[in-house]
């Protein structure tokens, strides 16, 4: 595939996210989207009273919660003003959105579209980052952004107001930086710079980008720097290292000094002040006390598995069994697919490119699931969306599985019809490729679906 005809195909891809993620926007049941009311009244706070909230005791109101969600009616009729629970969360998202809000009055829709936008980004890195792995196969480009923007679980997400949709984008952005790094012989200062830039931002968007964005961050940069001769013991990493870290310092120290004042100690992110707020949230200690381990493990994988793919408004409207079972056939082809493709790749002499690339997506997935288990330890919080910030090297996996397998289909049909006279290649290149992209045209129908039949007719009050 040209890089024109790629980039037509982005475009088209970009369009249709937009599209669909602007229905989603306008017509998801106002607060129909998990902590969504909390994440408003963040930028509530920033956009009237012109300061940052601070989380107190009392934000939090595990009975109060459980009752505003139980029936689409208490959603939309309860005050969201007792919500309160995210205004301890880095600002930046927040600060970003406060000027949407206060030139649209608040209007949630506004809002809404506001992570519409940023999720568009997200789908464009997802492509760039693909693409810089594997520069001569860019229907698996394609294919990644395709994943990214029609899971219908994510574009839900991504059209709800939440932090989620910035904090992922600049995660994206330090995989793409950080795979730029090996363009040049020596280390860029001014990619250092920006990579750098890059990560302060993260810093103040999200927790999560701590334990994902920043080790990619520091591999990527131990990797591509190369000792001298002339350089002292560690000289070599330390000053590039510095170049990075040191602006990231820099643009994240504000918060964590305003958080060492506000909640003491050195809870710099205000995590200990959370943990001590959620008074009453379940926990996984007495999960397992009520419905034993094997309980545990069975809602953990089962929701875990159901709310990756869609399960919506406060994980109360699940998809029918059927659109589970579809998706988890594609899921077992593609892993199929991407095995075969791995011991395949294992043999040849694979460009250093791609292994590079391969290792920091590989990093990104097993960081980001690496934290969702260890956040399960203490709390049950089974969804499938805390596996997001790797949706892009899952995609990736998926795609290229799709696309081996489809590639064997291809190659046993060239087989079959070898003695032929006519040249069928051309007529199968050009199959396989519709095959491929009808897959995706299949989860951005199910988009669709699940906004017109699922979460409109069962969350409206």
């Amino acid at each position: 595939m040209s890089r024109t005809a790629a980039n037509l195909a982005l475009i088209v891809i970009l369009i249709a996210y937009l599209s669909i993620g602007t229905a989603f926007a306008l017509q998801t049941p106002a607060w129909q989207a998990p902590d969504e009311p909390a994440h408003y009244n963040v930028i509530k706070s920033i956009a009237v009273k012109h300061e940052l909230p601070t989380l107190q005791f009392g934000d939090y109101d595990q009975a109060y919660n459980e009752d505003f969600t139980r029936t689409p009616q208490n959603t939309a009729t309860k005050s969201i003003d007792p919500l309160r629970y995210e205004n301890y969360a880095p600002p930046l998202y927040y600060l970003l959105a406060a000027p949407v809000y206060a030139l649209t009055d608040g209007w949630i829709v506004a809002l809404r579209l506001f992570s519409v936008v940023l999720g568009g980004g997200l789908v464009v890195v997802a492509y760039l980052i693909a693409a810089e792995v594997f520069p001569r196969q860019l229907q698996l480009a394609l294919g990644a952004a395709a994943f990214v923007a029609f899971v219908p679980q994510h574009l839900a997400m991504m059209s709800a107001v939440n932090n989620d949709s910035l904090s992922e984008l600049l995660i994206a952005l330090v995989v793409w930086q950080s795979l730029r790094l090996s363009r040049s012989v020596e280390l860029s200062k001014r990619r250092l710079i920006g990579l750098g830039v890059t990560l302060g931002l993260g810093l103040l968007t999200k927790s999560t980008f701590y334990y994902t964005a920043v080790p990619i961050a520091f591999v990527a940069v131990v990797l591509h720097s190369r000792p001298t001769r002339s350089a002292s013991s560690w000289s070599w990493v330390i000053r590039p290292l510095s170049v990075v870290f040191i602006p990231a310092l820099l643009i994240a120290a504000p918060m964590w000094l305003r958080n060492l004042v506000i909640y003491g100690g050195l809870d710099v992110m205000g995590l200990a002040r959370h943990n001590a707020v959620v008074v009453g949230q379940p926990t996984t200690a007495q999960w397992i006390v009520d419905h034993g381990v094997g309980g545990l493990v069975q809602h953990f994988f089962t929701t875990t598995y159901q709310s990756f793919w869609g399960q919506f408004g406060w994980m109360a409207v699940p998809m029918p069994d059927r659109e589970y079972v579809i998706l988890g056939a594609l899921s077992v082809i593609a892993l199929i697919g991407w095995v075969w493709w791995l011991i395949a790749r294992c043999k040849k002499q694979e460009a250093r490119q791609s292994r590079y690339g391969g290792l920091l997506l590989t990093l990104l997935f097993l960081l980001t699931v690496g934290g969702y288990l260890y956040y399960n330890l203490t709390f049950v919080q089974h969804q499938g969306r805390y596996l997001f910030p790797a949706l892009i090297p899952i995609g990736l996996a998926f795609s290229i599985g799709l696309d081996q397998i489809l590639s064997q289909l291809k190659t046993g049909l060239l087989k079959l019809t070898a003695r032929s006279k006519r040249d069928w290649t051309p007529w199968l290149d050009e199959a396989q490729l519709i095959l491929f992209a009808l897959i995706f045209i299949y989860l951005a129908r199910l988009d669709l679906v699940a906004l017109q039949r699922y979460i409109i007719p069962k969350l409206s009050a």
